[in-house]
């Protein structure tokens, strides 16, 4: 949607600047109006993604759990037969996050002004994702508005499951490459200048794996406001390029392909695309717009990609199996799962299925990831204690049978 910059004055006569989305230039202007703006100047800006946003590192986003509560209480209010605008309100009221709060006001004054809903919530994507807005749309055009809040409560409780077992599966990796790290920093600045300085006292010939550890120690004393830059400057690096198309299918590609954590990512994003596909089945969106919306919810540009070209050859009159075979990111059985729901008719009970069968296998990966991840750990230690203790007890024997005159 574009982005309009704009110049006016607030209620008590202030001046303000900033940015408004909106359709149009008359939208812009009815929209400021709306918020007690009267605008002086409204010129097109930048839409977002043209480039890289620098804000955008700062963003806060509305967690998952903020959501689930919004959409179960929205449920039990619609369901119970409370009126929409007076639902809104309220929850406008008595939300606990900011950003939320914000854009809930703006939700009901758009309300009041005689939109709809889920156009009313395309204005913020920040806060309500495609995903979201078609399911409220399909639910306002069905009339079963609060089924809709209560697929959309179900879908993010269980990202939410799957992203708190990962987090608890990496939780052990995490903490111990964090304390090996810990350790590197410790040993460098303090316990090997020590030990060099000794050597240097006794003038004992050192062994390569002593010249090694006093070479990087001297460089990180002697270098880390550099190294501390460098790194600062290569996050921002990183953060810029993927903020460009290429640059985020990239990255997504490799995040695929990480070792052991790769093949739990992956299987982790198609249970999301199949539950959010057949979700959206269930709704009643069209087939090639399901798949579109449910492409785009993963958040990896690399499989949205994929999926897109399978969406154009469904569009180019294939079957929903043979695209899906051509993606090359489903696995045979699930294949086989989708071919035979195509036959049936029942495409989103077996996309339920799939989901299914992807989630039980991340959760067992995910209760396997400790013990497989464990031998790599030991080794790294190994290897850093083998280094060490080569290192300073070699120049040691060394210092010994100066001593001893040998």
């Amino acid at each position: 949607m574009p982005v309009f910059n704009y110049r006016g004055r607030g209620n008590q006569g202030q001046m303000q600047k900033g940015q408004v989305e909106a359709a149009s230039q008359e939208a812009a202007a009815d929209l400021l109006m709306r918020q007690g703006v009267i605008p002086l100047e409204i010129r097109q800006g930048s839409a977002k993604g043209d480039g890289f946003d620098f804000k955008s590192l700062f963003q806060s986003h509305i967690p998952l759990e903020v959501l689930v509560i919004f959409c179960r209480q929205l449920y039990s209010l619609t369901k119970a037969g409370v009126p929409l605008l007076r639902a809104i309100n309220g929850l406008g009221q008595s939300a606990g996050h900011p950003l939320l709060q914000r854009t809930i006001e703006t939700v009901t004054a758009e309300l009041t002004n005689g939109r709809s809903l889920s156009a009313a919530m395309k204005q913020h994507p920040r806060v309500f994702s495609d995903l979201f807005v078609s399911m409220i749309h399909v639910g306002e055009n069905t009339g079963r508005l609060d089924e809709s809040l209560l697929q959309l409560a179900n879908y993010f409780e269980q990202e939410m499951e799957t992203r708190r077992r990962i987090k608890s599966a990496m939780r052990y990796p995490v903490f111990v490459l964090s304390a090996i790290m810990l350790a590197m920093v410790v040993l460098n600045i303090k316990v090997i200048p020590q030990f060099a300085s000794m050597f240097a006292r006794f003038g004992v010939d050192l062994p390569l794996p002593t010249r090694i550890l006093i070479g990087t120690s001297n460089f990180f004393v002697g270098y880390w406001p550099l190294m501390l830059g460098a790194g600062i400057a290569s996050w921002l690096g990183v953060k810029i390029w993927r903020g460009t198309p290429a640059g985020q299918e990239k990255w997504d590609s490799w995040r695929l392909k990480v070792p052991v954590i790769g093949n739990i990512v992956n299987r982790a994003q198609m249970s999301r695309f199949s539950r959010t596909f057949s979700l959206m089945l269930r709704a009643g969106v069209p087939l090639n717009q399901a798949i579109q919306m449910a492409a785009e919810a993963l958040g990896n540009r690399f499989l949205e990609n994929r999926l897109i070209e399978m969406k154009n050859g469904i569009e180019s009159g294939n079957s929903i199996a043979s695209t899906a075979t051509q993606s090359g990111v489903f696995t045979p059985l699930v294949l086989q799962m989708i071919a035979v729901g195509e036959e049936t008719g029942q495409v989103d009970e077996l996309l339920l299925e799939v989901s299914d069968f992807y989630d039980r296998e991340v959760d067992y990966d995910l209760k396997t990831l400790t013990a497989r991840i464990e031998p790599l750990l030991l080794l790294v230690v190994a290897v850093m204690v083998l280094i060490l203790a080569l290192g300073i007890f070699l120049p040691m024997w060394g210092m010994l049978d100066v001593a001893r005159g040998v």
